[in-house]
C-alpha cells in the first residue's frame, strides 16, 4: 500500500486516567514521533487547562489539543483568558476544543442551557473574537458581554475546534469554528456524512477558509481482538452513538445486536468488518488498514486511544509498528 500523506497522526490520554501519568505520557508521545497529543475534560475529573498545560510543558513540539471542554463550565472571558495564556507561552502548538457538555452532567451542576448548540456556537464565536485581540459587546441568549478584550491576547489566534456528533452540532461547527473533531466511534461513511453538514453550515456562513477536521478512533494493536469487541460492544448499546452508526445503513443487522441487551453476548457476535469500521484494532496489518480508510477521507489527522489497561505499551507499538507504516 502507497502512503497517505494525512493525515497526522496523535495519541490521547484518556480523562479517567491518574493525572499524575499525564506528564511522562506526552513527552513519550513526542518522544516517539506522533504529531499531536490529545485529552479531554469531563465533569468531575482533572481540569482540561490544568492538564494542557501540564502537557505543553512537559513537551516541546508536538501540537497539544484539548478535545474538548464544556463550553458552559466558564465565562466566554475567562475560558479566552486560559487559551490566550497558554498559546503564548507554548505559540503555535495548542488547540482549544469546545462542546456542549454532557447534558445530564450539565444539569447535575446546574449548567445546563436551553438550547446547549446555540449555547455552544455563541461561546465559539466570542472567544474567538476574544483571541485576535477585538473589543466588542455582544448580546445573545447564552453569552452577554460588555465592552470586553483581552489585554494580552496571543500573537497568533490558536485554533478552535467543536467536538459535536449530530448535524444541528457539525453545522454550529461548520459555522463558527476552526475545525470539528469526531469522537468515537467514526467510521468513513460517518466521516463523509459529517463532513457534509459540517459544509452546511460553513455555507451558510459564507466561509471558505480552512476547516480541519480531526477523527477519534478506538484502537488496540493486539492479534486478540477481544478486549477491542467489548468496547465495540458498549458503544453499540448506547444511544448516544445513534447519528454515527446510521450512515453505516446496517440498521437491522444492528437492531438484531441491540436487541440482546447484553455487551457479553454481543460481543462475540460483531462482524469483523463492523469492527474494523468502528476501531482500529488488530494485527499490525488489520491497524494501518483502519486507519488508512479514516485518512482517505481526506480529514487532518488521527488521534489513537488506546483500549486495555496498558497505555504506554499501546504508544510505544503505535510508534514502532503503524507510524513507519503510515508514513511510508
Amino acid at each position: 500500500m502507497g502512503r497517505v500523506d494525512m493525515t497526522k497522526l496523535g495519541v490521547v490520554f484518556t480523562a479517567e486516567r491518574p493525572p499524575e501519568e499525564l506528564a511522562a505520557f506526552a513527552a513519550a508521545a513526542e518522544t516517539a514521533g506522533l504529531d499531536e497529543f490529545w485529552l479531554w475534560e469531563d465533569c468531575f475529573l482533572a481540569g482540561g487547562i490544568a492538564t494542557s498545560a501540564t502537557a505543553l510543558a512537559a513537551t516541546s513540539r508536538i501540537t497539544v489539543g484539548l478535545g474538548v471542554m464544556p463550553a458552559v463550565f466558564r465565562n466566554p472571558v475567562a475560558a479566552a483568558m486560559e487559551i490566550a495564556t497558554l498559546a503564548r507561552l507554548h505559540p503555535g502548538r495548542f488547540v482549544a476544543g469546545l462542546g456542549h457538555g454532557v447534558p445530564a452532567w450539565m444539569d447535575q451542576i446546574g449548567a445546563l442551557p436551553p438550547r446547549p448548540v446555540r449555547a455552544l456556537e455563541e461561546t465559539t464565536l466570542a472567544i474567538r473574537r476574544l483571541l485576535t485581540g477585538e473589543r466588542f459587546s455582544t448580546e445573545g441568549d447564552h453569552v452577554n458581554l460588555r465592552d470586553v478584550c483581552l489585554a494580552q491576547p496571543p500573537a497568533s489566534r490558536p485554533p478552535v475546534v467543536l467536538g459535536v456528533r449530530r448535524p444541528l452540532g457539525l453545522r454550529a461547527s461548520g459555522r463558527s469554528a476552526d475545525g470539528t473533531i469526531l469522537a468515537e466511534p467514526s467510521p468513513p461513511a460517518y466521516i463523509r456524512w459529517a463532513r457534509g453538514r459540517i459544509e452546511e453550515g460553513r455555507a451558510s456562513a459564507g466561509r471558505t477558509d480552512r476547516h480541519c477536521i480531526t477523527v477519534f478512533v478506538k484502537g488496540r494493536i493486539d492479534a486478540d481482538r477481544g478486549s477491542a469487541r467489548e468496547v465495540v460492544a458498549d458503544m453499540l448499546l448506547s444511544e448516544s452513538v445513534a447519528a454515527q452508526l446510521a450512515p453505516l445503513q446496517r440498521e437491522a443487522e444492528l437492531a438484531e445486536l441491540r436487541a440482546l441487551g447484553d455487551p457479553a453476548k454481543v460481543a462475540p457476535l460483531i462482524p469483523d468488518d463492523l469492527l474494523d469500521q468502528l476501531t482500529a484494532s488488530g494485527t499490525r496489518e488489520q491497524v494501518v488498514t483502519s486507519l488508512r480508510a479514516i485518512a482517505e477521507t481526506g480529514i487532518d489527522s488521527v488521534a489513537f486511544v488506546p483500549i486495555g489497561p496498558d497505555p504506554g505499551e499501546q504508544l510505544r507499538l503505535l510508534a514502532d509498528t503503524i507510524l513507519p507504516e503510515l508514513r511510508g
